[in-house]
């Protein structure tokens, strides 16, 4: 599907053009801060794409010179009138919407530049695959205003372990992109300038693999890292026998025993 598709949102764009799906946070003039819209069209977008058959993949970045600076402060401010109840409602939102991107069926794929700070880089967390420019700062800062990283403590562990969460989460000290690669909160580092071409390598590389294969490794790396060995041996071994015996199994095995190239690469 070669035609470029646009879903009309006001704080965040997404455009869909040959399987790939990008989402980009459209608030510069504030660093794409976090606020209750932003919450929302992000989760929806997310949502939409992951019911996607069209969609292979998934970029998420953002406009300007960062990826996301965190809470807006004008939000921030309204929650200091909501009191406990609103405060918890606030927090399940966000808190959807950072599930929302960790459980997308597709690969997501973050385009990180500049800061990616306190829910920036939870978003980083979220992503499948993070591809940073070298001048990107990361930050989980929430302490520096009297609040603490709850909400997205469940996907920053999870990609980083408790050990760098325990150093990085007490002092909201910021880091740079050389820290961020070696807690594993980043997977590639590049140029600012070849970020753009780095992105485009990853996601053609996803465009040679089973779409259904990839949405199912995906899905298996989170059942697995949740699951005893006993529940393992029974879901990894029927994850692979169902795997083998679908039709893009089939057609897989079969492109690579007769040296063609499968139908589902581009």
């Amino acid at each position: 599907m070669n035609a470029e598709r646009r879903q009309p949102m006001s704080t965040v764009k997404l455009t869909t053009q040959e399987g790939i799906a990008r989402v980009t946070l459209a608030r510069p003039e504030v660093r794409n801060a976090f606020n209750a819209d932003v919450i929302r069209e992000l989760r929806d977008a997310f949502a939409g794409l992951s019911d996607d058959a069209h969609v292979r993949a998934v970029v998420l970045s953002g406009e300007g010179p960062s990826f996301c600076g965190g809470a807006d402060i004008n939000w921030m401010r309204g929650a200091l009138d909501l009191g406990y109840d609103g405060n918890v409602a606030d927090a399940e939102a966000m808190s959807e919407m950072f599930r929302t991107i960790d459980r997308c069926s597709k690969p997501v794929i973050g385009r990180v530049h500049g800061a990616a700070l306190g829910g920036g880089s939870g978003l980083a967390a979220v992503c499948d695959i993070v591809i940073a420019a070298d001048d990107a700062t990361f930050g989980f800062t929430e302490v520096k205003l009297g609040i603490i990283p709850a909400v997205i403590s469940p996907f920053v562990l999870a990609k980083i372990g408790r050990s760098h969460a325990r150093a990085l989460f007490l002092t909201g000290e910021r880091f740079d992109v050389k820290r961020a690669l070696h807690i594993g909160l980043v997977h590639e580092v590049v140029a600012a300038t070849e970020l753009d071409e780095a992105v485009a390598r990853k996601t053609a590389e996803l465009l040679t693999a089973g779409p259904n294969a990839v949405s199912s490794a995906k899905s298996l790396v989170a059942r697995v890292s949740e699951a005893s060995y006993d529940d393992t041996m029974v879901m990894t071994t029927t994850a692979i026998a169902k795997q083998r015996v679908s039709d893009e199994g089939q057609e897989g095995l079969h492109a690579f025993l007769e040296r063609r190239k499968a139908s589902f690469m581009r």
